[in-house]
This record gives structure tokens, C-alpha cells and sequence, in this order.
């Protein structure tokens, strides 16, 4: 069965149990092989069948269940006038419900406050709190119609069913009162009833449910941000004329045209012209970079002074933008493991809170408490048990966490990654590439069979085939000389080691210290030069021929600018660092003594790096991996912790569980920090959401009653609730205003 997967953006959710809801409702359809839903950013993701299941099927599923859904790849636009209406429509029943409220307060309670009323308000009291308070009911009707579908359709409890249950309560009873009295029973009076309490409750909640939806859609302004920065149309050259076209209808191949200011609409090569592009928005670097014919463009950056053509490479969901923003939807969309205790809590919460209000009315109708005094601790423990807060909890903080990486140029891929991030004990870093720039060049030839330019000449002859990141310095020295190559014939790479190939009817070898150990080639001639030039951070390729010397290479890569001050960071936040290699031991401690590493793996295959790891995890430690060839892809999976550098290639950045858009180490340090500073936020959630139903439903319950005389207000009870999860989401937010630490001199 080959399965695909859809992201529904969802509306009408209130709480976790909805969440539940929608999961327990999609993975009882057939064709669904799992789905996981996000009440924090009110997505679901659906793995399903497309024999068995069509995408307007599971949509069918959630919309029964008392929710509405859309194809999330329908647009942001959609996903953000769905919040903005939910927004607005929260506030207009909020502003309703308040003003009736009001006025309700006014016709139950103003005699009480001293105020003045009209005979008539008087005489018929219960009438009009009656249809005042059936009116708030009406604002607030979503509350009901969704607890009790989620009770009798779903068979399952929400939070929905808590409101309706503790707002019903108090309505119910009230208009059995005002039945009461209009049949003539002095045994009740308007003194009796309690529409107002129904009524505030609810006002209370649409309140809370305002703010919450107002905080919630500023947890994903990191995400409509970088949407944003797509402009709508581009200039398209055809038959010489710049035409006005749709970003949508641009394609692969596309001559476009930018001008000062403006922002490039796709990624792509230039071919005419030169000038300065902002990159900030891709990788938070906010010094333009020089552009020049056959440099790269990134879609969203914006063209500072020169105007510029360039050819569309990469269009529409293949943007590197569009990828970023994938990578940080799907990283809100995962769940953190650390969420697993609340879901668990929150999957058993309603149910038992319903216990405890029905056993808490029962207790104190056997203690002999009148039905009234029962029935409000019955409303109030309702009321104040919501479980919103919990369900906030994570997600929000997950939300606003990796928002705030992305807009510095670092992509968390999933929430399991932010935990893992404060665990790490140890950080290995990839030499070549990672620590150094990548771009070694030839500082030495000694030719022990030839000339110096003949070994050359050989050398780059046989580098010319391969795509090692020796192989273009090599072959870049020899161009530079005018040295004209040799054919090379019967061409092996030979991993970790070096190269073979035949010239003019002799096999040669090029490779290192191994590879001509292996090959039985004395190396005695080369010795004082090679021990010298090793001791230098220099890298060795010896060449050899029927198992004799011809000459030696010498190669120098320099650490990259700021390799130096992330290891001190690093090291100041207590983590030990390491690099691997495989270059020799020699070799490799030159260049970490530059860079301040004390610990050095050095002469290590490429394959071998996965099993250099392994020791260092059985040995208790939690590794984080920083690498970007192709070499890396395992150690980086291997890593409890992956760290792939932006740069590197598509299959190192696949591999890695965070992503620096930036070629720059301080970046890691950065990482590090925010998710260490992301786990606290979400730990301050959960314990306040765990504190206050600890705290709350105990009094509520009437606890303090036989010691104080206190008993909880209905009222207080749903402020109290509104502010939990208004609290939890606004804890959340405080991440965006954070400066994680960097290693940058204002770090």
C-alpha cells in the first residue's frame, strides 16, 4: 500500500479534547493510517490509502464531527482570513454577550447595588432574565452544540461538554425556578435563580476563547511573515519585452528581470548584470551579499542598488523559501515527546473532572448542604477544570520557538529536536567544510620522479575525474599554470583514501599515507618534508607508480572566520567538543590547535564516522553531529543530535534535525540556546496548567468550606479558566521577544 499525506488547515476547535475528537473520528476511517492533529496551529496531518480514501472523504469525516476543514495547500491566504474571521466572530458574540450580561446583572443584582427599577422590570423579573440569558445562550450555542455532539456522536467528553453541562446546570435550573413562580409557588422567588451565573459564565469563556484566537494567530506571524515575502508577479523577459506575470505561471527557465528594491520572486542563477542582495530574510545575515554574473538568487531576498536578469532554477513549492517553510510547518505540526504526558493527561482529564463535579454535588447533599449550595460547587468545579491550557501548553511554545529560529536561519525539524538540543553532551564537528572553509588550495609540490610541474600535471589529470573537495584545488593549481592535462583511462575512487587511474599505459595512485602503505610504497624520501608540512595544518597526497614515489602534494584549508569563537561558546556552555577527520593525527591537531579543540579523531573513513559516534554514546553521552558533505549523511542520522550546515548538500541537510541556513558556527550555539530556552517555556506551561487544575479543583470542589467558610464564585471560576489559557499562550509569545546567546561579540 502506498500511502500519501495531506495537511487540512481545521477551524472550530477549542480545546485538546477537540483535537482528540478529529484524531479519534479520522483513524476509525478507513483508508486512514494515521493522523495527527495540532490545536495550537489547527492543522491535521493525514496518512491515508488514495484507493480507499479521497481527500474530500476525510474532510467529510471532520466536518461530522462538528468542525470545518480545507486544503491547507489552498493558500495562507485562507488559513489567514479562517483566523481572522474566527477572530472577529469571537469578538462580536464576546461584545453581545457582554452588553446582555450587563444588562441581565442589572434587572437580577440593582436592587442589591442600590440602583433604581421600574415597577414593571420588577414584576416581571424572571421573564426578562429569562430571554436575556437565552439570548447570551444563543452568542455562545457553539459551546452546546459541540459538547454534546462530542458526548453523543463521538462518544467522548470535551471541554465543550464541561461548559455545556455547567452553564446548562445553572440556565436549566433557573428556568425550572421561574416556572415555578409563574404557576404561583411561593416556595421560590427571583432570589432563586441564577441566569446571571449562566450568562457570565459564558461571557467569561467567549472572552478567554477572544484572547486566546488573538494570541494564537500572533504564534504564527513567523509563518505568514516568510509567506509574505513572495511577491505576487515577477518581470518575465519574452521576445525582448518585460512582461508582467503571475509568481504562479513562472517556470523553470524563465529570463527575469529585477530592479533596485525589488524582491526576486524565484530562485535562480544571474546571467546580466551585478549588484547587492539583502539575504536577511533566508538566513538572518542582515550584510547584503555582492552579486555577479552566475551567482545564486534566493526567492524572498531583496535586490538592493543594480538591476539584474536571471534564469528561473528552482519555481513554486521548490523555492528554497518555500522549503524553509515547509520544514517549519512540519516541525509545528510534530509533537514534542515531552507532550506525550500532556495528551495523556488531557485524553483521561474531562472524564474524571465530570466525577469529581458529580461526586463533590453528592457529598454535600449527603452532608446535609441545600441543592443550591450543590449545585454551584457542581457548575464551579465544571468550569474551572477546563483543560485548555494544557492542550496550549506545547504547541504554542513549539510554534513560537521554531518561528523565532527560522527568522535567525536556523530550521528545527521537529519538536523531538528541541528536547534532545538541552540533553547534549558532547558536540563532534566535520573538519573539512564545517571547521574550514571548504576550499583548500595547493601550497606545496615535491617531485621525487619529475619535475614539480609534471606532478602536477599527473595529479590534476587524475583529480580531474573526481569530485572530491581536493580534487578542484588540484586541478585549479595546474589551470592556473596553463598545464595541459593527460587522458586518463580505467579511473577508481577509492573512498577514504584516494584515487587510481591509467596515464600513457601506467597505473598511478594519488591518495594518502594509507593508500601507499596499502600499495607497499616506501615514503622514507618524503619524510622530513611530510612531517613538516603536517605539523603546518597541512593536508598529504602522494603519488605514486609501480610502488615508487613520484612526488607529494601539500594542501591547505583555513578555518572559517568565526570556527574559533563557536568552540569557545560552546565550551562556556559546558559541552565538550570534538572534531573527526580523516585526515592524520598530525594534520588534524595542527588545525584544532588553531581553533582551541583539544580532542581529535583523526584518520577516519568516511563510514567509519558512524561508528566513532557509537563508542562515544555507549559510553553515556548524548552527541550532537555537525556536518554538510555527503560523507556526513550517516554520522548525522547516526547523532542523537544532527546539525547540518545550510550550505552543504541537499543529502546532509535531508539527514539533519537542524538546519543552518547560514554558513556560520556561531549559529550552533545559537541553536542550542533557544532550544534550551524553548524547553524551559514549554516546562513553565505545563507546570502552571498541572498547578493551577491541582490548585483550582480542590477549591472549587469546596475544600476550604469547613475551615474558612469560603466557597468559590461560578463567576470567578470562569475568569479563572479564560485566564489559564490566555497566560500559557502569552508565556509562549514572550520566546519571540528572545536573544538567544551566539557567540557573536553581542551574543
Amino acid at each position: 500500500m502506498k500511502c500519501e499525506k495531506i495537511i487540512l488547515n481545521i477551524s472550530g476547535m477549542h480545546c485538546a479534547s477537540c483535537a482528540g475528537n478529529i484524531e479519534g473520528a479520522l483513524k476509525k476511517t478507513a483508508g486512514v493510517k494515521s493522523a495527527q492533529v495540532n490545536f495550537a496551529l489547527e492543522k491535521a496531518e493525514i496518512e491515508f490509502d488514495p484507493q480507499v480514501l479521497m481527500v474530500k472523504d476525510a474532510i467529510v469525516v471532520i466536518e461530522k464531527a462538528g468542525y470545518r476543514a480545507f486544503i491547507s495547500q489552498e493558500g495562507l491566504d485562507r488559513e489567514s482570513q479562517s483566523r481572522d474571521k474566527e477572530v472577529k466572530d469571537l469578538k462580536i458574540r464576546f461584545i453581545a454577550a457582554a452588553i446582555l450580561s450587563g444588562l441581565l446583572m442589572y434587572v437580577a443584582m440593582g436592587h442589591c447595588l442600590g440602583l433604581c427599577l421600574v415597577s414593571c422590570i420588577t414584576k416581571n423579573s424572571p421573564l426578562i432574565q429569562f430571554v436575556l440569558a437565552s439570548a447570551v445562550l444563543i452568542a455562545g450555542g457553539q459551546f452546546f452544540s459541540r459538547g454534546l455532539r462530542a458526548v453523543f456522536k463521538n462518544r467522548k467528553a470535551s471541554m465543550d461538554t464541561l461548559v455545556a453541562l455547567g452553564v446548562g446546570s445553572a440556565y436549566l435550573y433557573s428556568l425550572f425556578v421561574s416556572l415555578s413562580i409563574w404557576r404561583g409557588n411561593s416556595a421560590f422567588s427571583s432570589q432563586d435563580l441564577y441566569y446571571e451565573v449562566a450568562a457570565f459564565l459564558i461571557t467569561f469563556i467567549l472572552l478567554g476563547k477572544y484572547l486566546e484566537a488573538v494570541t494564537k494567530r500572533k504564534t504564527s506571524q513567523a509563518i505568514r511573515r516568510l509567506w509574505g515575502l513572495r511577491p505576487k508577479t515577477a518581470l518575465v523577459i519574452q521576445q525582448g519585452r518585460e512582461i508582467e506575470v503571475a509568481i504562479e505561471d513562472l517556470r523553470v527557465g524563465d529570463l527575469i528581470a529585477v530592479k533596485p528594491g525589488g524582491r526576486i520572486p524565484v530562485d535562480g542563477e544571474i546571467i546580466e548584470g551585478y549588484s547587492s542582495v539583502d539575504e536577511s530574510v533566508i538566513t538572518g545575515e542582515s550584510i547584503p551579499v555582492e552579486k555577479n554574473s552566475g551567482d545564486t538568487v534566493i526567492a524572498g531576498s531583496i535586490n538592493k542598488h543594480g538591476a539584474f536578469v536571471f534564469r528561473a532554477q528552482k519555481v513554486g513549492k521548490e523555492t528554497t523559501l518555500a522549503q524553509i517553510i515547509k520544514l517549519v510547518e512540519n516541525a509545528q505540526m510534530s509533537k514534542a515527546p515531552i507532550q506525550e504526558l500532556a495528551d495523556k493527561i488531557a485524553s483521561i482529564f474531562v472524564p474524571a473532572v465530570l466525577v469529581i463535579a458529580f461526586f463533590s454535588f453528592f457529598i454535600w447533599i449527603l452532608a446535609g448542604k441545600s441543592f443550591i449550595f450543590a449545585l454551584t460547587v457542581f457548575i464551579t468545579v465544571l468550569i474551572i477544570a477546563c483543560p485548555c491550557s494544557l492542550g496550549l501548553a506545547v504547541p504554542t511554545a513549539v510554534m513560537a520557538g521554531t518561528g523565532k529560529a527560522a527568522e535567525r536561519g536556523i530550521i528545527i525539524k521537529n519538536a523531538k529536536s528541541l528536547q534532545m538540543a538541552k540533553q547534549i553532551t558532547t558536540i563532534i564537528f566535520d573538519k573539512t567544510g564545517t571547521l574550514t572553509v571548504g576550499k583548500p588550495k595547493v601550497t606545496d609540490v615535491f617531485g621525487y620522479g619529475g619535475s614539480e610541474d609534471e606532478i602536477l600535471r599527473l595529479c590534476a589529470s587524475l583529480e580531474k575525474k573526481s569530485e572530491h573537495p581536493l580534487a578542484e584545488a588540484v586541478a585549479g593549481a595546474a589551470d592556473t599554470k596553463g598545464i595541459a592535462l593527460a587522458e586518463v583511462e580505467a579511473f577508481e575512487a577509492i573512498p577514504g583514501k584516494g584515487l587510481t587511474g591509467k596515464i600513457a599505459g601506467s597505473y598511478l595512485f594519488l591518495g594518502n599515507r594509507r593508500l601507499m602503505e596499502e600499495r607497499g610504497v616506501e615514503l622514507r624520501l618524503s619524510l622530513p618534508q611530510a612531517q613538516r608540512l603536517e605539523e603546518e595544518g597541512k593536508t598529504l597526497m602522494f603519488l605514486s607508480i609501480d610502488q615508487k614515489l613520484l612526488g607529494l602534494l601539500a594542501l591547505r584549508d583555513t578555518p572559517k572566520e568565526f570556527s574559533k569563537t563557536a568552540i569557545e561558546a560552546l565550551m562556556k556552555m559546558g559541552k565538550e567538543v570534538v572534531m573527526l577527520t580523516g585526515d592524520n593525527q598530525r594534520t588534524a591537531q595542527a588545525i584544532a590547535g588553531e581553533l582551541g579543540i583539544t580532542k581529535v579523531i583523526a584518520s577516519v573513513l568516511p563510514k567509519d564516522k558512524q561508528d566513532e559516534i557509537k563508542k562515544l554514546q555507549s559510553q553515556g553521552r548524548k552527541v550532537a553531529f555537525v556536518g554538510d558533505g555527503i560523507n556526513d549523511a550517516p554520522a548525522l542520522t547516526q547523532a542523537d543530535l544532527g546539525i547540518a550546515i545550510g550550505s552543504g548538500t541537499d543529502v546532509a541537510i535531508e539527514a539533519g534535525d537542524i538546519i543552518l541556513i547560514k554558513d556560520d558556527l556561531r549559529d550552533v550555539v545559537s541553536a542550542l540556546d533557544i532550544s534550551g530556552y524553548l524547553l524551559r517555556k514549554i516546562k513553565q506551561n505545563l507546570f502552571f496548567s498541572f498547578f493551577y487544575n491541582s490548585l483550582s479543583i480542590p477549591i472549587a470542589a469546596g475544600l476550604l468550606y469547613p475551615f474558612t467558610g469560603f466557597l468559590l464564585n461560578p463567576l470567578i471560576a470562569g475568569a479563572a479558566m479564560a485566564f489559564s489559557s490566555v497566560s500559557v499562550v502569552a508565556n509562549s509569545l514572550l520566546i519571540r521577544r528572545y536573544n538567544p546567546k551566539s557567540g557573536h561579540a553581542n551574543g
